[in-house]
């Protein structure tokens, strides 16, 4: 089973060139799985049936896991038996059916307007940290990239002429976002600063010692930007939920933002953004034109 598993998740990491940090949530699912497998003298994956596996899911549940873990762990099983399937290793899906217990929804943190002006239009030194950090943070905010979008970012990705960047996301697929005033100036105050670092390659962030910046360092810029202008805990992920809602609180556009984030499903989106289809609908019926025109029209 042991091997199977290793030849999946190699066909994960070279022909669906997943990425690492997907890579690795999949194998500790699975592991998982196998580690039950051989507690319950389970000795093939043919042999897993879906009341073992329904027996897993209650068991993790009941040690704390979360209702989205366990729907990522499913969704590992499933990808798990489509692979044994089509190599003619199995012939049944035992998770097929199968949903995780529901759990409380948790709505993202984000920054109302003001708390996002107040951590960005503060005083900036004109010192290299200080401009690169809040190039960062302007971009994040502008465009609402993820944390792994903004650290792989090259410069030949950015044209800040027509305000644009290309960000490639999750799945490997790339994605046009625009850029905003604000998020430009700070960009082309900073780039000066870059140059003369003699970067080792085309990253837009790089430390002092023009080495690219990872997630790590990123994230403890964000925290340290949060702590001291905002005094509160803040993260990149917060960033670009604060873009989102606000985006979508001023233009009511839920697919445009659903674009704008790489979403491949809308209620993502709704999720994301913590507004849902009854709110919108009420902001059209309350502020479109139309709307306001079909209500006051009994014919």
């Amino acid at each position: 089973m042991e091997r199977q598993l290793d030849a999946y998740c190699e066909h994960l990491r070279s022909e669906r060139q997943v990425s690492p940090h997907t890579l690795s949530a999949y194998r500790r699912d699975l592991d998982k799985v196998l580690g039950w497998c051989n507690k319950q003298n389970v000795g093939s994956w043919q042999a897993l049936d879906i009341q073992r596996l329904r027996s897993l899911i209650a068991r993790l549940h009941a040690q704390g896991q979360s209702s989205r873990s366990l729907a990522r762990l499913l969704s590992a099983v499933r990808g798990l038996y489509h692979y044994l399937n089509r190599e003619g290793l199995c012939d049944h899906d035992p998770a097929t059916g199968l949903t995780p217990p529901k759990g409380e929804r948790r709505l993202p943190k984000t920054l109302d307007t003001d708390r996002a002006l107040q951590l960005l239009e503060g005083a900036v030194e004109d010192d290299f940290l200080a401009r690169r950090d809040q190039a960062i943070l302007e971009l994040f905010y502008s465009s609402g990239l993820r944390l792994s979008e903004l650290t792989g970012l090259n410069l030949d990705q950015l044209d800040l002429a027509d305000g644009m960047v290309q960000v490639l996301g999750k799945g490997s697929k790339t994605r046009l976002l625009p850029v905003g005033k604000k998020a430009r100036e700070a960009l082309e105050q900073w780039l000066p600063l870059r140059a003369l670092t003699n970067p080792a390659d085309d990253a837009v962030f790089v430390s002092q010692q023009g080495r690219r910046l990872g997630p790590r360092a990123i994230q403890v810029r964000v925290k340290l930007a949060g702590e001291r202008e905002l005094g509160q805990n803040l993260h990149p992920h917060m960033l670009r939920h604060s873009f989102a809602s606000h985006l979508l609180e001023s233009s009511q556009d839920l697919r445009a933002v659903q674009e704008l984030l790489g979403h491949s499903d809308i209620k993502t989106t709704q999720i994301y953004t913590h507004l849902d289809f009854q709110h919108l609908a009420a902001v059209y019926d309350s502020a479109h034109p139309r709307a306001k025109r079909m209500k006051g029209d009994d014919s």
